[in-house]
């Protein structure tokens, strides 16, 4: 499939995407990590295994179609994006500790991304055209490479020029989030004609995946014992999945605009539930202000 939005839109809003969040790391963010070694362990868990099978559970039970089952899958192998940050900015969380985990887990998608699809495509089996869907691992190299450059050349930008950078960091976080809902418009435009029925079937299925991440991201760490701020971070980070990434992939890796569609479908829905979790939890500090 070589349309504009594939060859090219798709991969310059992921790079927009990940310069934005490049222009806000440094290398501080990574040494954090030795900083708040038990928030950022309960996190990367959550987000490298409980968030696959919790997904994994809602697709079987739900009995959703080979190939929004994979797209499903893909979704919750991608890591948090700039909008968690923004989230975490919005509701007070410790948005140093976002960072972090966004720019870790990243990192770690460069692995961890394609065992899950392998092992989803193995388990659903998905037939696109009459062919069977096959992830091209020189394509998916291409992909990362889109994530990963821009990544650097936003932190080298920072270190250089840090003033510019200062100067970009919101515009380009604004300019993030508008080319999130420009792809999903652009998913949606292409897939209109099912786009009722793709709600109806998969609407539910990423709800409860979203806030089931959104929660488990809370109320995990604070069992766990970490701070009231960083469980905020934490969640947000596993509950707002960088879509733009998982639809790119999709599109251009897998060469299927269905397998798009529940990244698309999850975006629109992403958006005011996270935003609802964030009130909810910003309302429940208020009424309970000495709460760590």
């Amino acid at each position: 499939m070589n349309t504009v939005l594939t060859d090219v839109f798709l991969p310059a809003a992921l790079a927009v995407v990940m310069l934005g969040l490049g222009i806000s790391l440094t290398l501080d963010d990574f040494r954090r990590v030795r900083r708040h070694p038990r928030a950022v362990a309960v996190a990367l868990t959550l987000q490298l295994l409980v968030l696959p099978a919790l997904c994994f559970g809602l697709v079987v039970l739900w009995d959703l179609p080979p190939l929004h089952a994979v797209g499903m899958m893909l979704l919750a192998a991608s890591p948090g994006g700039t909008v968690a940050n923004i989230f975490c900015h919005l509701f007070r969380g410790d948005v140093a500790l976002s960072i972090t985990l966004t720019a870790v887990n990243s990192v770690i998608a460069v692995v961890t991304v394609p065992l899950v699809v392998n092992f989803s495509l193995g388990h659903f089996d998905p037939v696109l055209d009459g062919g069977t869907v096959s992830l091209q691992f020189g394509k998916l190299l291409q992909v990362f490479a889109i994530v990963l450059v821009p990544v650097a050349a936003g932190m080298l930008l920072r270190t250089v020029r840090p003033v510019l950078a200062e100067r970009l960091d919101r515009p380009v976080r604004h300019a993030s989030t508008a080319v999130l809902m420009l792809v999903v418009a652009g998913a949606a435009y292409n897939e209109r004609a099912n786009l009722a029925s793709y709600f109806a079937e998969i609407g539910t299925v990423a709800l409860l995946f979203c806030l089931g991440s959104l929660a488990i991201g809370f109320v995990v760490p604070r069992a766990a014992g970490v701070v009231r701020e960083q469980a905020i971070a934490s969640s947000f980070e596993i509950g707002a999945h960088n879509a733009t990434l998982a639809m790119t992939l999709a599109i251009t890796t897998l060469g299927s605009t269905t397998l798009a569609v529940p990244a698309a479908v999850y975006a629109l829905i992403m958006i005011p539930a996270t935003g609802l979790f964030g009130w909810l939890l910003t309302r429940r500090t208020a009424l309970t202000p000495a709460a760590r």
